[in-house]
């Protein structure tokens, strides 16, 4: 005699043992324990575990709190390479390593971007001038997880341009949060950020995106701040990506200097970038670097 397949009712008890509905136990294990590894399999995401969402939101806990004291170093007379040091030292102390110390050759700790620098700013001897705007990127390491946020700071009494600029990007990245729950897409966030930041007569950056993050620096998906809505891959609880657009008071064309890193407008317009950790929750989501925006 063949074996006939059992089928296990929604409402029957667990064959587990756990004295559960099969509905409230094992049930779900096998559809988490399938979307994961279908995500793995079809886009090469790394769908986090509990415990590994714990370890990112440590390591974002210690970069908003060195985040936050940059704030308040940053005044005229500054010079890029003294934030580096800072950021450097407070993450060492800490335990954690500075990911973009030697990454792919980048010889610094953080990145720091002024004016017209888009992202990928290396520290120098660039001094911080009244007027100025300042991102200041921070990626540290902590227990084998990483977190990254960045924030762009005013020096001294910003102009009105400066003002514009900042106050698009960081609502850019909030309208790109906003999007993301299971079952929307990455290109959600795209059109959000991009239908957001042309209507007033900013540009997106194409060349640099969001990503995944958590147990490397950068995994999959990639995420773009420009596109169409319900395109791209669909959001599932466990995902960690950042979210952070580059936007420009001018257009969006871009070169990079000889250093192969630092990335400035081509028209010398103003640029500016938030950025924070995601984490897609069961009924939305939660930053793991939050700051207000």
């Amino acid at each position: 005699m063949k074996n006939k397949a059992v089928k296990i009712g929604r409402n029957t008890p667990c064959p587990c043992g756990s004295g559960k509905k099969y509905k409230n136990c094992c049930r779900n294990k096998k559809k988490e324990i399938s979307i994961k590894e279908e995500y793995k399999r079809r886009y090469d995401i790394h769908i986090k575990e509990p415990h590994q969402i714990e370890g990112i939101r440590e390591s974002g806990v210690l970069l908003m709190s060195i985040l936050d004291k940059v704030e308040k170093m940053i005044k005229p007379g500054l010079k890029t390479d003294d934030i580096n040091t800072f950021v450097h030292e407070e993450t060492v102390k800490a335990g954690a390593v500075p990911a973009p110390l030697n990454y792919r050759g980048f010889p610094k700790s953080v990145c720091v971007s002024v004016n017209e620098v888009i992202c990928h700013g290396i520290p120098g001897d660039r001094v911080l001038n009244d007027g100025d705007i300042v991102n200041v990127d921070i990626t540290p390491i902590l227990g084998g997880y990483y977190s990254d946020a960045s924030k762009t700071f005013f020096v001294g009494t910003p102009d009105e341009k400066a003002k514009k600029i900042v106050s698009v990007a960081a609502e850019s990245l909030k309208r790109g949060i906003e999007t993301v729950t299971p079952g929307a897409t990455v290109g959600d966030i795209g059109y959000a950020i991009q239908s957001y930041a042309e209507s007033q007569s900013c540009s997106v950056v194409r060349e640099f995106v969001g990503h995944g993050v958590g147990v490397d620096f950068h995994e999959q998906p990639q995420v773009l701040h420009f596109g169409a809505r319900g395109k791209g891959v669909p959001f599932v609880p466990g995902m960690v990506f950042t979210i952070e657009p580059m936007i420009n008071l001018g257009k969006k064309e871009l070169h990079v200097l000889e250093d192969r890193w630092t990335a400035v407008t081509n028209d010398g317009s103003l640029s500016a970038q938030f950025e924070q950790t995601i984490l897609v929750t069961e009924n939305g989501w939660e930053s793991l670097t939050p700051y207000e925006l």
